[in-house]
Order: C-alpha cells, then sequence, then structure tokens
C-alpha cells in the first residue's frame, strides 16, 4: 500500500483528538528511519498525531536530506524539553551508534545495540506520560542476538520494559480484515505445542478482548481456533482441544467474553462474523495477516499502547529510497485510534 492509497482508519474517520507519538527509527541500517519520516509527511497522517521520532539525529537528519523530505527537524535531548508543533519534528536524539563506519544494509551488533536504545527510550516516553502511544519501525533480530542482546520481538520486549509478566504479553497482528493474536510466537513448533495450556489460552482470550475494546468494539465477538488438523475432530487428530482449549473457552465466557470455538484455523479464518482471533501458534496467525498489504502488529496486555509494522527491516533495499510506508502509516492511524 502506498502512500498515497492508505485509508485514514477502517471507518475512514479521521480522530477528534490528535494523539501524541513516539516513534523509534528501529534496525539504523534498515528502511525504518526512511518509512518514519515518509509516513509522518503524508497528509493522511498529520491530522492523527503530533509526533516524536527516536533515534541518532544524524541519521534522521541524513534521511530527511537525502530523500528530500524537507522536515524541519528540531533536536531534543531532554524528553521534558518536547514542544509539539505541526512547524517542526521532533526529534529525540539517542546515541545508539556513531554516525563513523556506518553502511546501510549492515547486519552488526552495534545496530542491534542501536535499536534496543531507541525503543527503550520511546517506551520510556510512554511510562512517564508524555506520549499517548509508541510505534515502532522494524527490527532486525539478527542485529540484535549478535549483541547479545534477549530479544524475541518487540512484545515480550516491551512487556520486560514494562514489569508485564512474559505470560501475559501478547501480539496481536492486525490488518483491515483481521485482528489475530497469537497464544504463542517466536519458538520452535514443539515448544509452542507444549505452551497451550487453559491458562495460556485463556489469558489470551481475555488480552484480545480488552484489546479489541480499547480499538472500540464495545462487545467484542472472539473466535478461538485449535491447534490440531479440523480442531481435533474431536479427539481423533490430537487431544489439546479437549484438555485445555475449549476449557479455556469456557472460562472466558463465563467471565463475559463472547468466545467461540476451537474452530480449524482454515473455517475461522473464511467466518466473517468474528471482531478478533486467538491462534495457538505463529504460523496459524501469521499467513491469514500477511496475505494482506499494510498489517501491523501490536503488543496487547501490555499498559501501554505499542505497535510495529508487520514486516522486516528490509536490508536490500535500505538507504535507497524505495521503501513503501504503508504499513507503519497503518500502524499508527490504528494506535492513535486505539
Amino acid at each position: 500500500m502506498s502512500e498515497t492509497t492508505s485509508q485514514s482508519t477502517d471507518s475512514g474517520r479521521a480522530p477528534t483528538k490528535r494523539a501524541r507519538v513516539a516513534i523509534a527509527i528501529g534496525d539504523p541500517a534498515g528502511i525504518g528511519c526512511e518509512i518514519t519520516l515518509k509516513a509522518l509527511a503524508d497528509p493522511l497522517i498529520r491530522p492523527w498525531c503530533d509526533p516524536v521520532v527516536v533515534g541518532d539525529r544524524w541519521l534522521i537528519e541524513r534521511c530527511n536530506q537525502a530523500f528530500n523530505l524537507g522536515w524541519n527537524v528540531r533536536p531534543v535531548h531532554d524528553p521534558r524539553q518536547l514542544v509539539f508543533d505541526p512547524q517542526h519534528l521532533n526529534v529525540l536524539d539517542i546515541a545508539g551508534r556513531p554516525e563513523a563506519d556506518f553502511r546501510f544494509g549492515e547486519t552488526a551488533a552495534i545496530n542491534g545495540r542501536a535499536l534496543i536504545a531507541y525503543v527503550t527510550a520511546a517506551v520510556g516516553l510512554a511510562q512517564r506520560g508524555l506520549v499517548d502511544c509508541v510505534i515502532a519501525a522494524p527490527q532486525n533480530e539478527t542485529s540484535v542476538a549478535q549483541a547479545g542482546i534477549p530479544f524475541d520481538g518487540y512484545s515480550s520486549f516491551v512487556a520486560r520494559l514494562t514489569d508485564t509478566a512474559a505470560e501475559d504479553a501478547f501480539l496481536m497482528l492486525r490488518s483491515h480484515r483481521f485482528r489475530i493474536c497469537h497464544a504463542t510466537l517466536h519458538i520452535s513448533l514443539r515448544e509452542a505445542i507444549a505452551q497451550i495450556t487453559q491458562t495460556r489460552v485463556f489469558k489470551a482470550i481475555c488480552a484480545t478482548a480488552a484489546a479489541t475494546q480499547r480499538m472500540g468494539v464495545a462487545n467484542p465477538r472472539i473466535a478461538v481456533s485449535g491447534l490440531n488438523p479440523h480442531a481435533g475432530e474431536h479427539g481423533l487428530f490430537g487431544s489439546e482441544e479437549i484438555e485445555h482449549i475449549a476449557p479455556a473457552i469456557a472460562q472466558a465466557r463465563a467471565s463475559g467474553i463472547d468466545a467461540h470455538g476451537p474452530w480449524g484455523a482454515d473455517v475461522m479464518f473464511a467466518r466473517e462474523t468474528f471482531d478478533a482471533c486467538v491462534v495457538m501458534i505463529h504460523d496459524q496467525g501469521h499467513i491469514p495477516g500477511k496475505l494482506e498489504q499494510g498489517s501491523a502488529g501490536f503488543a496487547i496486555g501490555t499498559p501501554i499502547v505499542f505497535a510495529s509494522v508487520a514486516h522486516g527491516s528490509a536490508h536490500d533495499i535500505a538507504g535507497r529510497g524505495s521503501a513503501d510506508p504503508g504499513s507503519l502509516i497503518n500502524a499508527i492511524q490504528w494506535a492513535c485510534g486505539s
């Protein structure tokens, strides 16, 4: 989705109040800085938010000039100096990495450390009440791993930053058609199966219901997938549905949540009557979610509104000026509307 065709919201209406948004530029060697500046220059975004871009000032100014975006950059070193006005682009200057020896498209520990510094500072702004939500441009998990930093995606990292128990935080993948929460995420399939318990599935359903309500659906209908083919076919293909998933759905319904299932994931996504879905493993949710252009990821179950794009850092095209900001545009709009 290009900046000229992105949609302003699912309802087509801009918010009545502009949100203050911190945008971390993601991996410095990727497309994050480029798509951040492009997204904020989109005329559809300007009614939505008062932004502060979080990252290395030298990189932001370099991209601003290289891609001829024309931003009047206002560097800030102390968050208390933030002044939001439409004539300037606030940049919280984080010394993530030196400019010397920098190259776009390079996977390196120094870039992983910078990425973590940016998102940590952006989340800190939300924790201090200085912004309403946080958006993160794409990460590169290899660079973070080379830096020796425990990291398996933004959702779990934001949980650690906000002192949220790991088992209470989940990723919701959002597109124009779907809201999909993942009960398990970036772990092996063997480990994911072991983690499918009644407690975990119930927590995923609860987090999904709360997040969907925050996104404007007063009484959401939640569909829950099974783990096995045909949702286990009454135990013929596996017992997780009988032992864990169905009891979690019953527990959710007893607590007042309109939850249904377990469905086979293929059948569930063919239905149009649900406001959100809960899936058991990564690929059940990411395949349908990413078939639609412009998806975004939300960390749900944490005390702050946090969103990111649902694509990678695109090192192969970084620095060329050809990156599409459509997914980041959607992430900003959906977060501001939460």
